[in-house]
């Protein structure tokens, strides 16, 4: 192959490229545009989910939103609330469907709780998930 053959090819392939990847700064993602402008508008679980505070109607704090549970069809199903405790000692963790949580003026809120309500619900315990094994190494021969 020429010189001028193999820099047409390579031009080509770049262009090529280039029209496929989807640039969010200079990262190449693997997500659509509309998904990209959908992720741009979300929250941020850890920025403005994780460890914020719940209100009941009488906007008391009644606990703390301590993890988010994904189904196995990728849908948010549950959020795992912190009830009681001081810093996380001693607190009694209750799994909240999705559904049940109201959010108005940025703040999270369920109606019909109490402190005491919470305490009374049986406490949420994490499935034990089997961790895959580690893969073998290859012996040298």
């Amino acid at each position: 192959m020429t010189l001028g053959k193999l820099l047409v090819t390579a031009a080509v392939a770049a262009a090529s490229f280039s029209a496929h990847a989807q640039v969010a700064g200079t990262q190449p993602l693997s997500v659509t545009v509309e998904q990209s402008n959908a992720l741009l508008s979300g929250w941020s679980v850890k920025k403005s989910i994780l460890g914020k505070a719940v209100y009941n109607d009488q906007n008391e704090k009644i606990g703390a939103i301590r993890d988010l549970v994904v189904a196995p069809d990728g849908s948010l199903s549950a959020a795992i609330v912190a009830a009681g405790g001081f810093l996380g000692v001693a607190s009694h963790d209750v799994a909240v469907p999705i559904a049940a949580l109201d959010i108005r003026s940025g703040n999270f809120y369920l109606a019909g709780a109490t402190k005491a309500a919470l305490k009374a619900t049986p406490e949420f315990q994490y499935n034990k998930v089997q961790t895959p094994a580690k893969p073998k190494k290859l012996s040298a021969q």
